[in-house]
């Protein structure tokens, strides 16, 4: 029996006891393709002899300070790697333990900046359906995954949802790119105009869609009208790259490649790789200089903010990336693995969509690919692809509710920037086996 609240209360879990480059190991001496780094984590795979060298020689020094006394060498060099290479006019890092605790500290930062600059009306966030931002309370509350915000309701925060920039889904018949992009960010002003002139405070969107719609990308132009959007109406832009960012999408930053650069940004799971526990707000010159130049400090703190081992961690990997050239292999494995997943299911009557961006690709699920139908919800067909998956040595992502919150079913892939062909190869034919059986195991006629 075990004593561990598992995720799923009566879940029978594999035991992990060992990780090797892009696979798992459990007890029983099954290996497993990580084909999805966990949650889009594990960016250097499993037992990376350079960052595991890294945390032993941090160990060895120091492994805990609290920052309100010190702070250390290993997040001081953290953080100057980090602006090195981050947008112009973002100038400073905010250390946390990982994504949640990002966009908390995030909201908080849009807030004190506006009350520090005399505009404490300016309190509303706007976020869009279909994203997911975070468990705890504030960036739940931001968030647009009806499933998991449904039961904590009552203890939410008022927040404000527009439509998500979901091109396979939302793009009308005959509208062309440029004119769903204009109608996508419009919906922004139109938000922004009915809570009124100097009410809201910020705009939190991910660059790329991730687990709650399934890598999703925007259509060209939408976040450059965003970025306009906000700076007329004085609203700070959030964006949430806690999953899409830091190498995931083939650029170091998922902006990058939006040619934006956000008032403030979050990052957290291919910051650290799995190897600790981190996270990080980027902040703006402006936003800093307001603390600095106001009150003279951030109200807000964790005991584990800016934790030396945790730094060592993210430290290594992102010198790791560097030096191994890997941002080449996301882009260059990521266009392989769309090729193989656009030729493995092409014919393919359930699957209606292969997106994404680097090695951030998903899969959407339909029950009729000309009229892009969902296959009904009850079936619960993402979780039979992922028992049928793991049944064959292979660990993808998957979620329901692709949609809207209800309908809807897509399989998230985001593997390890270290991939190689064959790997992606395998991974690929693996996943086509489990997705057919998991469609056979359905019941007579339900799809």
């Amino acid at each position: 029996m075990s004593h561990l609240l598992h995720r799923a209360a009566n879940a029978v879990m594999p035991v992990a006891v060992g990780g090797q480059g892009i696979e798992l190991i459990d007890a029983a001496g099954k290996r497993y393709i990580d084909a999805s780094g966990g949650a889009a984590v594990s960016c250097l795979g499993h037992g990376h002899p350079a960052v595991l060298e890294a945390l032993h020689r941090q160990l060895d020094r120091l492994a805990y300070a609290h920052t309100s006394f010190f702070t250390t060498e290993i997040a001081e060099r953290l953080a100057d790697c980090l602006i090195a290479q981050a947008p112009v006019g973002i100038e400073r890092v905010y250390l946390v333990s990982g994504g949640s605790e990002a966009i908390e500290a995030a909201l908080k930062m849009a807030r004190q900046y506006f009350v520090e600059r005399g505009q404490s009306e300016r309190r509303h966030v706007i976020a869009r359906r279909q994203s997911f931002h975070g468990n705890t309370l504030a960036a739940l509350a931001a968030g647009g995954n009806q499933w998991r915000r449904a039961q904590f309701q009552p203890l939410l925060l008022e927040t404000h949802h527009i439509a998500p920039c979901f091109a396979y889904r939302f793009q009308a018949p005959g509208e062309s790119e440029e004119d769903y992009a204009v109608r996508s960010a419009q919906a922004l002003e139109d938000k922004i105009l009915e809570l009124g002139p100097g009410k809201v405070m910020a705009f939190l969107a991910e660059t790329v869609v991730g687990a709650t719609a399934g890598a999703v990308p925007p259509v060209a132009g939408y976040f450059t009208r965003i970025r306009d959007i906000c700076d007329r109406h004085g609203v700070l832009l959030i964006l949430d790259e806690v999953m899409c960012g830091m190498g995931r999408t083939g650029t170091l930053h998922a902006c990058e490649q939006e040619g934006v650069v956000p008032d403030l940004m979050t990052i957290a799971k291919g910051l650290g790789g799995g190897y600790q526990p981190i996270g990080a707000v980027l902040l703006s010159a402006a936003i800093f200089e307001a603390f600095a130049g106001g009150s003279g400090f951030f109200q807000h703190g964790h005991t584990y903010v800016g934790h030396p081992m945790a730094a060592a961690a993210a430290m290594a990997v992102q010198e790791t990336i560097v030096r191994d050239s890997l941002l080449a292999n996301v882009e260059a494995m990521g266009d392989h693995l769309q090729e193989r997943l656009e030729q493995r299911f092409a014919n393919h009557a359930h699957i209606g969509d292969v997106r994404g961006r680097g090695l951030f690709r998903a899969i959407e699920f339909v029950a009729d690919r000309s009229s892009k139908q969902p296959l009904n919800p009850a079936l619960k067909l993402h979780a039979a692809v992922k028992r049928e998956a793991m049944a064959r040595g292979l660990m993808v992502y998957p979620m329901g509710g692709t949609i809207d919150g209800a309908q809807g079913d897509h399989v998230l892939l985001a593997p390890p920037f270290i991939i190689e062909r064959k790997e992606v190869d395998a991974a690929v034919e693996r996943l086509g086996d489990a997705v057919d059986a998991a469609l056979a195991s359905m019941p007579a006629g339900s799809t």
